[in-house]
Protein backbone atom coordinates (compact mmCIF):
# COMPACT_ATOMS: atom_id res chain seq x y z
CA UNK A 1 0.00 0.00 0.00
CA UNK A 2 1.42 3.62 -0.72
CA UNK A 3 0.77 6.23 0.71
CA UNK A 4 -1.16 8.42 -2.11
CA UNK A 5 -3.81 5.08 -1.43
CA UNK A 6 -3.73 5.21 2.37
CA UNK A 7 -7.08 6.14 4.34
CA UNK A 8 -6.33 9.07 6.18
CA UNK A 9 -9.07 9.23 9.63
CA UNK A 10 -10.56 12.93 9.43
CA UNK A 11 -9.51 15.26 11.89
CA UNK A 12 -10.21 15.54 15.55
CA UNK A 13 -12.27 18.08 17.06
CA UNK A 14 -12.39 19.72 19.96
CA UNK A 15 -15.79 19.65 21.80
CA UNK A 16 -16.88 21.22 25.33
CA UNK A 17 -17.64 18.46 27.75
CA UNK A 18 -18.26 20.35 30.85
CA UNK A 19 -17.92 24.15 32.02
CA UNK A 20 -13.80 25.09 30.95
CA UNK A 21 -13.47 21.11 30.32
CA UNK A 22 -12.98 19.72 26.45
CA UNK A 23 -12.18 16.78 24.67
CA UNK A 24 -10.40 15.95 22.00
CA UNK A 25 -11.95 13.11 19.75
CA UNK A 26 -10.23 11.66 16.89
CA UNK A 27 -12.39 9.45 15.00
CA UNK A 28 -12.66 6.51 14.62
CA UNK A 29 -10.19 5.74 17.41
CA UNK A 30 -8.15 2.93 16.09
CA UNK A 31 -4.27 2.78 15.90
CA UNK A 32 -2.51 5.98 17.09
CA UNK A 33 -6.35 7.32 16.68
CA UNK A 34 -6.37 8.18 20.38
CA UNK A 35 -8.48 11.30 22.79
CA UNK A 36 -6.79 14.44 24.42
CA UNK A 37 -8.46 16.97 26.89
CA UNK A 38 -7.97 20.47 27.67
CA UNK A 39 -8.86 22.16 31.10
CA UNK A 40 -9.09 26.03 30.57
CA UNK A 41 -10.47 28.73 32.96
CA UNK A 42 -8.55 31.23 35.08
CA UNK A 43 -5.82 32.37 32.88
CA UNK A 44 -3.90 28.72 33.09
CA UNK A 45 -4.61 25.56 31.15
CA UNK A 46 -3.87 21.46 31.10
CA UNK A 47 -4.00 19.86 27.92
CA UNK A 48 -3.79 15.71 28.42
CA UNK A 49 -1.90 13.90 25.60
CA UNK A 50 -1.13 14.74 22.47
CA UNK A 51 -1.32 13.43 19.26
CA UNK A 52 1.05 11.00 16.86
CA UNK A 53 1.34 12.90 14.00
CA UNK A 54 2.87 16.52 13.34
CA UNK A 55 -0.21 17.53 11.18
CA UNK A 56 -2.53 15.82 13.55
CA UNK A 57 -0.84 17.60 16.80
CA UNK A 58 -0.93 21.12 14.82
CA UNK A 59 -4.50 20.54 14.07
CA UNK A 60 -5.34 20.08 17.92
CA UNK A 61 -2.58 23.24 18.39
CA UNK A 62 -5.11 25.43 16.36
CA UNK A 63 -8.64 23.71 18.11
CA UNK A 64 -7.04 24.83 21.37
CA UNK A 65 -6.02 28.68 20.10
CA UNK A 66 -9.90 28.68 20.51
CA UNK A 67 -10.10 28.43 23.97
CA UNK A 68 -6.62 29.22 25.05
CA UNK A 69 -4.72 31.89 22.54
CA UNK A 70 -1.58 31.42 24.06
CA UNK A 71 -1.84 27.61 24.20
CA UNK A 72 -1.09 25.16 27.43
CA UNK A 73 0.85 25.13 30.29
CA UNK A 74 1.03 22.07 30.71
CA UNK A 75 1.01 19.11 29.20
CA UNK A 76 0.07 15.79 30.51
CA UNK A 77 1.53 12.41 28.78
CA UNK A 78 -1.11 9.75 30.61
CA UNK A 79 1.80 6.92 29.61
CA UNK A 80 4.57 6.67 27.02
CA UNK A 81 2.59 5.43 23.74
CA UNK A 82 3.45 7.81 20.47
CA UNK A 83 0.05 8.73 19.93
CA UNK A 84 -0.06 10.15 23.49
CA UNK A 85 3.09 11.94 23.04
CA UNK A 86 5.07 12.69 19.89
CA UNK A 87 3.11 16.09 19.83
CA UNK A 88 4.90 17.11 23.26
CA UNK A 89 7.27 19.07 20.84
CA UNK A 90 4.57 21.25 19.50
CA UNK A 91 3.80 22.53 22.72
CA UNK A 92 7.11 22.55 24.63
CA UNK A 93 9.39 24.75 25.57
CA UNK A 94 6.11 27.35 26.89
CA UNK A 95 4.62 24.36 28.28
CA UNK A 96 5.71 22.25 31.44
CA UNK A 97 5.35 18.04 30.26
CA UNK A 98 4.07 16.03 32.89
CA UNK A 99 4.23 12.77 33.41
CA UNK A 100 4.88 9.87 35.80
CA UNK A 101 8.58 8.87 36.36
CA UNK A 102 8.44 5.89 35.23
CA UNK A 103 6.68 6.97 31.50
CA UNK A 104 9.24 9.33 31.26
CA UNK A 105 12.01 6.56 30.98
CA UNK A 106 9.50 4.38 29.09
CA UNK A 107 9.36 7.29 26.85
CA UNK A 108 13.28 7.82 26.43
CA UNK A 109 13.67 4.15 25.79
CA UNK A 110 10.98 3.17 23.14
CA UNK A 111 12.07 6.51 21.24
CA UNK A 112 10.14 6.70 18.11
CA UNK A 113 9.93 3.58 17.23
CA UNK A 114 6.13 2.97 16.89
CA UNK A 115 6.85 5.63 13.73
CA UNK A 116 8.61 2.16 12.16
CA UNK A 117 5.40 -0.23 12.57
CA UNK A 118 3.31 2.00 9.53
CA UNK A 119 6.15 3.37 7.66
CA UNK A 120 3.34 4.58 5.40
CA UNK A 121 1.96 7.48 7.78
CA UNK A 122 2.97 10.49 7.45
CA UNK A 123 4.38 11.21 10.95
CA UNK A 124 6.13 14.40 9.75
CA UNK A 125 8.56 15.80 12.85
CA UNK A 126 8.23 14.89 15.67
CA UNK A 127 11.03 14.95 17.76
CA UNK A 128 11.47 13.01 21.22
CA UNK A 129 10.55 15.51 23.78
CA UNK A 130 10.62 14.23 27.21
CA UNK A 131 8.29 14.89 30.42
CA UNK A 132 10.90 17.41 32.87
CA UNK A 133 8.34 17.58 35.57
CA UNK A 134 7.59 13.69 37.26
CA UNK A 135 6.00 12.59 40.16
CA UNK A 136 5.12 9.03 41.32
CA UNK A 137 1.76 8.90 43.01
CA UNK A 138 0.02 12.10 42.74
CA UNK A 139 -0.12 15.50 41.65
CA UNK A 140 -2.57 18.33 41.38
CA UNK A 141 -2.39 21.07 39.01
CA UNK A 142 -3.97 24.32 40.42
CA UNK A 143 -4.97 27.73 38.33
CA UNK A 144 -7.67 29.79 38.54
CA UNK A 145 -9.82 27.45 36.64
CA UNK A 146 -10.78 24.02 38.12
CA UNK A 147 -8.34 21.62 39.54
CA UNK A 148 -6.34 18.73 37.95
CA UNK A 149 -5.70 15.74 40.03
CA UNK A 150 -3.05 13.11 38.28
CA UNK A 151 -3.28 10.08 39.80
CA UNK A 152 -1.11 7.23 39.47
CA UNK A 153 -3.23 3.67 38.57
CA UNK A 154 -1.43 1.60 36.57
CA UNK A 155 0.12 -0.78 35.48
CA UNK A 156 -3.17 -1.05 33.33
CA UNK A 157 -2.58 -0.54 29.87
CA UNK A 158 1.20 0.01 30.69
CA UNK A 159 3.07 -0.27 33.42
CA UNK A 160 2.96 3.03 34.60
CA UNK A 161 -0.77 4.90 33.88
CA UNK A 162 -1.85 8.19 34.88
CA UNK A 163 -5.80 8.97 34.90
CA UNK A 164 -6.47 12.92 35.16
CA UNK A 165 -9.36 13.72 37.41
CA UNK A 166 -11.30 16.94 37.25
CA UNK A 167 -13.44 16.91 40.44
CA UNK A 168 -14.96 19.99 40.26
CA UNK A 169 -16.71 19.43 36.89
CA UNK A 170 -16.79 15.28 37.17
CA UNK A 171 -14.83 14.87 33.91
CA UNK A 172 -12.37 11.78 33.68
CA UNK A 173 -9.47 11.55 31.24
CA UNK A 174 -8.54 8.07 31.46
CA UNK A 175 -5.78 7.81 28.54
CA UNK A 176 -5.74 3.88 27.91
CA UNK A 177 -6.93 2.45 30.93
CA UNK A 178 -10.34 3.02 29.30
CA UNK A 179 -11.47 2.76 26.04
CA UNK A 180 -15.07 3.13 24.41
CA UNK A 181 -15.67 0.50 21.03
CA UNK A 182 -12.36 -0.17 20.58
CA UNK A 183 -10.66 -3.07 22.15
CA UNK A 184 -8.51 -2.77 24.60
CA UNK A 185 -4.88 -3.56 24.84
CA UNK A 186 -3.38 -4.37 28.02
CA UNK A 187 0.21 -6.16 26.49
CA UNK A 188 2.58 -4.42 27.76
CA UNK A 189 0.76 -3.69 31.60
CA UNK A 190 -1.80 -5.97 33.35
CA UNK A 191 -5.06 -7.41 33.10
CA UNK A 192 -5.56 -7.50 37.20
CA UNK A 193 -3.88 -4.10 37.52
CA UNK A 194 -6.22 -2.83 34.73
CA UNK A 195 -8.97 -4.66 36.95
CA UNK A 196 -7.76 -2.62 40.23
CA UNK A 197 -7.33 0.41 38.52
CA UNK A 198 -11.40 0.50 37.05
CA UNK A 199 -12.04 -0.18 40.18
CA UNK A 200 -10.64 2.58 41.79
CA UNK A 201 -11.49 4.98 38.50
CA UNK A 202 -15.75 3.63 39.38
CA UNK A 203 -15.14 4.87 43.26
CA UNK A 204 -14.36 8.48 41.92
CA UNK A 205 -17.87 8.76 40.19
CA UNK A 206 -17.06 10.37 37.05
CA UNK A 207 -20.32 11.86 35.06
CA UNK A 208 -17.77 12.32 31.97
CA UNK A 209 -15.46 9.59 30.77
CA UNK A 210 -12.93 10.44 27.68
CA UNK A 211 -11.28 7.57 27.03
CA UNK A 212 -8.26 7.21 25.39
CA UNK A 213 -9.76 6.32 22.30
CA UNK A 214 -13.21 6.41 20.86
CA UNK A 215 -16.24 8.30 21.42
CA UNK A 216 -16.84 9.95 25.27
CA UNK A 217 -19.73 8.78 27.08
CA UNK A 218 -20.12 7.58 30.99
CA UNK A 219 -19.47 5.10 33.72
CA UNK A 220 -20.81 2.14 31.47
CA UNK A 221 -17.77 2.97 29.59
CA UNK A 222 -15.55 1.61 32.69
CA UNK A 223 -18.10 -1.69 32.87
CA UNK A 224 -17.59 -1.62 28.80
CA UNK A 225 -13.90 -2.42 29.27
CA UNK A 226 -14.17 -4.45 32.63
CA UNK A 227 -16.27 -6.62 31.16
CA UNK A 228 -13.91 -7.37 27.75
CA UNK A 229 -11.07 -7.50 30.76
CA UNK A 230 -13.21 -9.87 32.63
CA UNK A 231 -13.81 -12.34 29.53
CA UNK A 232 -10.06 -12.41 28.43
CA UNK A 233 -9.39 -13.99 31.85
CA UNK A 234 -11.33 -16.71 31.02
CA UNK A 235 -10.09 -17.14 28.07
CA UNK A 236 -6.93 -17.33 29.04
CA UNK A 237 -7.95 -19.68 31.70
CA UNK A 238 -9.39 -22.13 29.01
CA UNK A 239 -6.48 -21.63 26.74
CA UNK A 240 -4.16 -22.78 29.18
CA UNK A 241 -6.52 -25.83 30.50
CA UNK A 242 -6.82 -27.10 26.90
CA UNK A 243 -2.80 -26.67 26.38
CA UNK A 244 -3.67 -23.79 23.11
CA UNK A 245 -1.31 -21.01 22.58
CA UNK A 246 -2.84 -17.68 22.39
CA UNK A 247 -2.81 -17.39 18.72
CA UNK A 248 -5.15 -20.49 18.87
CA UNK A 249 -7.23 -19.38 21.67
CA UNK A 250 -7.86 -16.24 19.66
CA UNK A 251 -8.85 -17.81 16.49
CA UNK A 252 -11.26 -20.09 18.43
CA UNK A 253 -12.56 -17.51 21.06
CA UNK A 254 -16.17 -15.83 20.33
CA UNK A 255 -16.08 -12.95 22.17
CA UNK A 256 -19.91 -11.87 21.71
CA UNK A 257 -20.82 -8.56 22.11
CA UNK A 258 -16.94 -7.34 21.57
CA UNK A 259 -17.04 -8.72 18.29
CA UNK A 260 -18.02 -5.24 16.68
CA UNK A 261 -14.98 -3.48 18.80
CA UNK A 262 -12.32 -1.98 16.66
CA UNK A 263 -8.97 -3.60 16.00
CA UNK A 264 -9.63 -6.94 17.48
CA UNK A 265 -6.39 -8.56 16.56
CA UNK A 266 -5.60 -6.64 20.05
CA UNK A 267 -7.08 -10.49 21.73
CA UNK A 268 -3.91 -12.12 20.83
CA UNK A 269 -1.75 -9.72 22.73
CA UNK A 270 -4.36 -9.55 25.42
CA UNK A 271 -3.64 -12.90 26.01
CA UNK A 272 -0.12 -13.51 26.08
CA UNK A 273 -0.16 -11.40 28.75
CA UNK A 274 -3.27 -12.63 30.46
CA UNK A 275 -0.82 -16.05 29.85
CA UNK A 276 1.93 -14.79 31.18
CA UNK A 277 -0.31 -13.12 34.55
CA UNK A 278 -1.65 -17.13 35.14
CA UNK A 279 1.41 -18.72 34.96
CA UNK A 280 3.15 -15.94 37.51
CA UNK A 281 4.41 -12.84 35.82
CA UNK A 282 3.88 -9.78 38.06
CA UNK A 283 1.67 -6.92 36.91
CA UNK A 284 3.50 -4.32 34.51
CA UNK A 285 7.12 -6.97 33.94
CA UNK A 286 8.45 -7.54 30.89
CA UNK A 287 7.13 -9.06 27.80
CA UNK A 288 8.19 -9.94 24.35
CA UNK A 289 6.25 -7.19 22.43
CA UNK A 290 7.90 -7.78 19.40
CA UNK A 291 6.84 -11.68 19.23
CA UNK A 292 3.07 -10.55 20.22
CA UNK A 293 2.15 -8.45 17.31
CA UNK A 294 3.75 -10.23 14.75
CA UNK A 295 1.15 -13.06 15.93
CA UNK A 296 -1.59 -10.15 16.25
CA UNK A 297 -0.47 -9.16 12.33
CA UNK A 298 -0.97 -13.38 11.66
CA UNK A 299 -4.37 -13.25 13.30
CA UNK A 300 -5.34 -9.95 11.17
CA UNK A 301 -4.15 -11.31 8.20
CA UNK A 302 -1.56 -7.91 7.52
CA UNK A 303 -0.47 -5.47 9.56
CA UNK A 304 -3.54 -3.73 11.29
CA UNK A 305 -4.53 -0.96 9.99
CA UNK A 306 -3.47 2.68 11.26
CA UNK A 307 -4.99 5.97 9.24
CA UNK A 308 -3.53 8.53 11.41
Amino acid sequence: MTTATRRVAPPGSLVPVADDVYAFVQPEGGWCLNNAGLVAGGGRSVLVDTAATESRTRHLSRQIARIVPDGPDHVVNTHFHGDHTFGNGLFAPRAVIVAHAGTRADTEEAGLGLRHLWPDVEWGETPLTLPTLTFRDELTLHGGGPRTELLHVGPAHTANDVVAWVPERGVLFTGDVVWSGVTPYVLMGSVTGSLRALERLRALGPAVVVPGHGPVGGPELIDATEAYLRLLQRLAEDGLRRGVDPLRAAREADIGAFAGFLDPERLVGNLHRAYAELEGLAPGARIDVAASFKEMVVFNGGLPACHA
